[in-house]
């Protein structure tokens, strides 16, 4: 593992003590294309007071500098110091009761995520092996010197999953469901490649979308106006408020990443006699559509299917995107065309008997995740 002296390290508690220059470089450097790791989407999270620490979302970037005077950005990777455990999507709320039962605290913790996102993505960020290898080294420093009860690393790439486990870390595995573009020219296209029942009931959705007097279009983010945000944001907190949750992003989080980055942006807006009725936003490259967030103020049957999956779909075939990543389980995905991947997560525990605890569980779970995936692709969607 290469040593820290040949870096300078730091803790950053804002990206802006990074520099957005800096970081895109970083991320060039790295390869790394994913949205959500931008300078961008980051800085908006915590200047939009979306993740900062007063939501329990703590910045404590690791950052190592290199270079004759130490300002260039070899390795650096997304960390937070988490008083809670919402907004994650790899669930650890049995964990941090056994804690407490125990009278044990288990916040707070350190984790290196994407703030309410569960897509993967690099947690290491480094421009090579070595400064990849010393970053691993400075975070194991961290999380001892912190005194706290563990550290999370969710949806890294498995390699790096793997360089973790090498360091101490357990691996946990979890399933998404994920579109593949296999070149179709038209929506028609793709499903003539399913089942017969499968095409039949897609057909059937949309239909049904029609007869309701729907129409539907897209939006690109650098024609988004801030009445198209007001809206989706409208759309956005009505959902959660009737799952009796509170949303996790503020209206200005979503200006900040529509005036920052348009280009990764696509919205699909439903009307009905004149007036918007729901919406739906995804992130995207130019190989990759993220599936991200949905809304409606009017209840239409099927309008969600066509608003999240279909319209983002037929945006895929028509740009070439290769890949529409669904977001967080839901296996009613499979029938619409999406197929199982695997992801995931590496976690340290502090307390040697919780660690033992928690790495038999994994082990179980672990056969569990390859059954559950086993049997999935047993159900493949396609003819």
């Amino acid at each position: 593992m290469a040593r820290m002296t040949t870096y300078r390290p730091a803790i950053l508690s804002s990206l802006a003590d990074a520099g957005e220059a800096a970081w895109s470089t970083l991320l060039h450097a790295s390869g790394e294309t994913n949205p959500f790791l931008s300078y961008a989407f980051l800085h908006a999270l915590h200047a939009s007071g979306s993740a900062c620490a007063e939501t329990g979302w703590q910045p404590q970037y690791l950052a190592l500098w290199d270079g004759e005077e130490g300002t260039t950005l070899a390795a650096a990777m997304p960390l937070y110091v988490k008083s809670h455990s919402y907004g994650e999507y790899v669930f650890d709320w049995a964990w941090a009761e056994a804690y407490h039962r125990n009278g044990i605290e288990y916040y707070p913790k350190l984790l290196s995520a994407i703030p309410f996102t569960p897509v993967t993505g690099s947690r290491l960020l480094a421009r090579d092996g070595a400064a990849r290898a010393a970053l691993v080294a400075f975070l194991l420093e961290q999380q001892q010197a912190s005194g706290m009860s563990s550290t999370h690393v969710l949806y890294p790439p498995q390699a790096q999953a793997q360089l973790l486990q090498e360091a101490g870390f357990m691996l946990r595995s979890g399933v998404q469901f994920h579109w593949i573009n296999q070149g179709y020219a038209t929506f028609d296209d793709f499903t003539a490649t399913l089942e017969h029942k499968k095409r039949k009931n897609i057909r059937a959705e949309r239909r049904k979308v029609r007869e309701a007097g729907v129409t539907l279009r897209r939006i690109r983010g650098i024609d988004m106006t801030e009445a198209d945000w007001r809206f989706f944001h409208r759309c956005y907190e009505t959902t959660y408020a009737e799952h009796r949750s509170s949303p996790y992003l503020n209206l200005a989080f979503f200006l900040d990443i529509g005036a920052a980055m348009p280009g990764n942006i696509m919205l699909t807006v439903a009307e009905r006699s004149g007036r918007p009725i729901a919406s739906s936003l995804v992130l995207h490259t130019k190989d990759t559509l993220y599936g991200r967030y949905w809304g409606a103020i009017e209840h239409v049957p099927c309008l969600h299917f066509e608003v999240a999956y279909y319209q983002p779909l037929e945006f895929c075939i028509e740009q070439g995107l290769g890949t529409f990543e669904g977001g967080a389980q839901g296996e009613h995905k499979m029938a619409r065309g999406f197929l199982p991947q695997q992801t995931w997560s590496a976690h340290w525990l502090a307390h040697p008997s919780f660690a033992d605890a928690v790495e038999r569980f994994l082990e179980r779970e672990r056969g569990g995740i390859d059954n559950y995936i086993s049997e999935l692709n047993e159900r493949n969607p396609f003819r």
